[in-house]
């Protein structure tokens, strides 16, 4: 199609910044769903930077819960493009299959496969005798299994993008190159200038999917994008006559061990590798001084040295290839981010600003990616829950250094075995430490939180220390035990600094909560759980909210969602134009809590305010001194057992810490992490965001009904949807099941079957120290969540027995008082 270097119009609803497979593919779904002004830029010509030179793989695997869903909307969509346009698009669909080569790599495909049992899309582990016969060529004697996808394949890059592009015009969108945008300006009422040198559009917003200049873009309105483009190399060989003698097309190949995945390309094969992380290279030069001027469908120097170990292993695996001549070599870049999962949605801090960047993976996601924002942009709510793509999960932390070791272990790891409570480490720590690193680090294993290092769990003599992953009980399960019965027992004490932490004050701050949270505005001196909801009724988020001061409240979220709560609450101030003042605290204030039956003997200790329950209340909050240090003390505990949180200045964690640890000697006090914790949560039958409840669910059929205020007078967001969701009945809830494993326990999202049938699944799980089972809690039909229902739970290629519970399994520590008081008998 011939360029059209003009721009057209003055004014556009939106502005699409960049011509690559997602940029076109968004001009296209937002055209098609009927907004009128969608203009799209592109400064050199259509998929320029890294769509061109894609290897254009499709595919329904991931290992992610609802990427499989924009896997399959972009492979249903590119089925019908054609139809839809006119225009070829060069799809095959041969199937794909992963190799395991290793027991341990079994394991992980039936790991996988627990989770591919609610989904809709095709996935089957199949025999060594079923992957010989869909790839004859294959060296048999490294296949133990193959992950069978039957409608995997590939496409040409450049066709798809054409195609998305005749359709984007199709419906009425402009799409104008050659065109630079120079700059962008915000106004103050939330629109934006950009700037080309053919002029000025005015937009209501933008969306940057730039590619790898992505980061240009961000700079210009003062946001430093974590992107780094990195050197993907494959080549593609002369005819190969076992090749050209097949009668079907060959299923793509993935040899997860050799790290590189295998096509048939017309009668020859093309074969692309993932080097190592210190073989790797990136292309450091583009974020020190930006992409070269003029740069765009251009490539660089290949570089077979730096992949022959791979070359040898496809060699081995695929033995027609030592015959083989290499007739092109393709070495382009490849844009990642520091978890190799792209940026979608809009960006905290900035009015109407959206991203859709850092897509190592660009042309399997352009379809869904398209929709899925559009359908956002459109509605005001994401269609599903997405938050591991939030651009706000990176914060001012996110360095460049960062990003660079970040990206070069991503690539390097690309083909690694994926376990369950996965740890990376390079790049680690951040600048995000809390008070108590430094303290704690050797004494324990660290987990990463949106930045921060915050103990799983700790070591004692004879313990097995370090990370050691699995997918059945490991080196930590004894230890998480032993932590577990301390907070039950004694008490302990855990670091929560890494919690969002945000303070709202102002003439409006009642007004704007009431209209916010589903549950009531807390009294002065109080703390409840609270609920922000979609416009659909589906939980936002879930926070605590506490009125310290009257007007002036703290609010409390977990470390992953701290940027995307803050972005939100900041819309509905913008959009309401409430009179209030947000401030971001999270990096100031450390958090310790303190929990366990001794909990108040020991705080007592170091302070002159009394503790006892007629004066301090479950769900109060207090300013006091701690051993003269300052602190917002919330009687609260996700442990369930009686317990604090201690909020307070950073620099204060270390004296703090070390005051209750001295004051608790002789009650035998101790640490615990986050491993323990999610154990002691799940027996008192608390929900976690991220898990129990998202995008995806709504609090009604979650059982969070008590914290959802459906008769206060204000008329909070969600609660019409909640209404009519209430009337209508709810087709699935929350259940809460023990389940019975041997060496291996839940953790959520595994298939839950009954009668030969998924039903449903989990949505997270642990052992149980104190009834010495598996727990988990999962969504079921209505009609299978009544107690004593009897289901299975499908943990690495076996259903094990499971049974609907009455929840919880232990009463929180405030129910066993009140039943105390009644002369109840209180069950632990």
């Amino acid at each position: 199609e011939a360029p059209s270097p003009s721009l057209g119009k003055d004014r556009a609803d939106t502005v699409i910044i960049g011509g690559g497979c997602v940029g076109v593919s968004l001009a296209f779904h937002l055209a098609k769903a009927g907004m009128k002004d969608v203009v799209l830029l592109e400064k050199s010509e259509l998929t320029a930077g890294s769509t061109w030179h894609a290897a254009g793989l499709t595919t329904y695997f991931h290992p992610g819960i609802n990427l499989k869903k924009i896997h399959s909307y972009s492979i249903k969509l590119y089925e019908k493009l054609e139809e839809m346009t006119g225009q070829a698009v060069g799809f095959h669909q041969p199937g794909s299959i992963r190799i395991a080569s290793t027991p341990t790599r079994v394991d992980e495909f039936k790991y996988q496969m627990t989770r591919a049992g609610w989904h809709p899309t095709e996935q089957y582990l199949i025999t060594p005798e079923k992957v010989q016969e869909l790839f004859p060529l294959l060296n048999m004697d490294m296949v133990l299994a193959g992950l069978y996808n039957p409608g995997d394949g590939h496409i040409d890059p450049y066709s798809l993008t054409m195609a998305l592009a005749a359709g984007a015009r199709k419906y009425g969108a402009q799409l104008s190159y050659p065109v630079q945008v120079t700059n962008l300006n915000s106004r103050s009422d939330g629109t934006w200038e950009v700037e080309t040198p053919l002029g000025i559009i005015q937009a209501k917003r933008i969306v940057n999917t730039a590619g790898f200049w992505a980061r240009e873009i961000g700079k210009m309105i003062g946001l430093q994008h974590p992107l780094i483009p990195v050197h993907h190399q494959y080549l593609v060989t002369s005819t190969i006559p076992e090749v050209k003698a097949l009668k079907t097309e060959l299923p793509v190949i993935r040899d997860l061990e050799g790290s590189y995945y295998l096509r048939q390309e017309r009668d020859g094969l093309l074969f692309g590798p993932y080097e190592s992380e210190e073989k790797m290279k990136l292309q450091d030069s583009w974020v020190t001084n930006g992409v070269p001027p003029g740069f765009g469908k251009e490539l660089f120097e290949s570089d077979l040295n730096r992949i022959m170990e791979h070359i040898e292993a496809a060699m081995e695996m695929v033995p027609v290839l030592k015959n083989a001549d290499i007739i092109n070599t393709i070495a382009g870049p490849i844009t990642y981010s520091p978890d190799i999962l792209p940026m979608v949605g809009p960006h905290q801090g900035v009015r109407n600003y959206w991203v859709a960047i850092g897509f190592g993976y660009g042309i399997i996601h352009a379809g869904g990616i398209g929709k899925y924002l559009s359908d956002w942009i459109l509605e005001g709510e994401p269609p599903f829950d997405l938050i591991e793509l939030d651009p706000n999960r990176y914060g001012k932390w996110t360095t460049t250094e960062y990003t660079a070791a970040k990206a070069r272990e991503s690539y390097g790891f690309n083909n690694i075995v994926g376990y369950p409570k996965e740890e990376r480490f390079a790049g680690r720590p951040t600048e995000r430490t809390s008070g108590l690193y430094d303290l704690l680090k050797s004494k324990c294993s660290m987990g990463f939180h949106a930045g921060w290092e915050q103990p799983h769990w700790f070591y004692k003599p004879g313990d097995e220390t370090g990370y050691k992953p699995s997918f059945r009980r490991t080196n930590w399960f004894e230890p998480v035990g032993r932590e577990y019965k301390q907070v039950m027992e004694k008490v302990g004490v855990i670091d929560l600094s890494p919690f969002g932490k945000f303070k709202v004050k102002g003439t409006d701050s009642v007004k704007l909560l009431d209209h916010l949270f589903a549950n009531v505005v807390p009294k002065v001196g109080s703390t409840n759980i609270s609920h922000m909801l979609t416009p659909r009724g589906k939980v936002y988020a879930e926070l605590t909210v506490s009125q310290l001061y009257p007007g002036e409240f703290m609010l409390v979220t977990g470390s992953g969602s701290e940027l995307h709560d803050l972005r939100w609450i900041e819309e509905e101030v913008t959009r309401g134009g409430y009179k209030v003042e947000i401030e971001n605290v999270t990096d100031e204030m450390g958090v310790l809590g303190v929990a366990g039956p001794y909990a108040r003997q020991i705080l007592q200790k170091l302070t002159s305010e009394d503790l006892r329950d007629s004066s301090f209340n479950f769900l109060q909050s207090k300013h006091l001194k701690l051993s003269d240090i300052a602190v917002t003390a919330i009687r609260i505990s996700y442990t369930g057992e009686l317990g604090w949180e201690l909020y307070h200045r950073k620099e204060d964690s270390v004296a703090l810490y070390s005051a209750i640890m001295e004051a608790g000697q002789k009650e035998g006090i101790d640490n615990f992490g986050t491993y323990a914790l999610n154990a002691l949560r799940l027996e008192k039958g608390f929900r976690a965001w991220g898990a129990e409840m998202n995008c995806d669910t709504n609090p009604l059929e979650a059982g969070l009904g008590c914290f959802v205020k459906l008769n206060k007078p204000a008329d909070f967001t969600g609660k019409q949807a909640l209404k009519q969701i209430k009337e209508k009945g709810l087709k699935r809830r929350l259940v809460y099941l023990t389940v019975e494993t041997d060496n291996v326990d839940p953790e959520g999202n595994e298939s839950v079957w009954h009668n030969g049938k998924v039903i449903g699944n989990t949505t997270s799980g642990c052992f149980s120290y104190s009834a010495q089972r598996s727990l988990a809690f999962a969504y079921v039909p209505t009609e299978l969540s009544k107690i004593g229902q009897k289901l299975e739970v499908e943990l690495l290629g076996k259903n094990y027995p499971a049974t609907i519970i009455q929840e919880p399994l232990v009463l929180t520590e405030p129910t066993r008082i009140r039943l105390q008081r009644k002369g109840g008998s209180p069950k632990i």
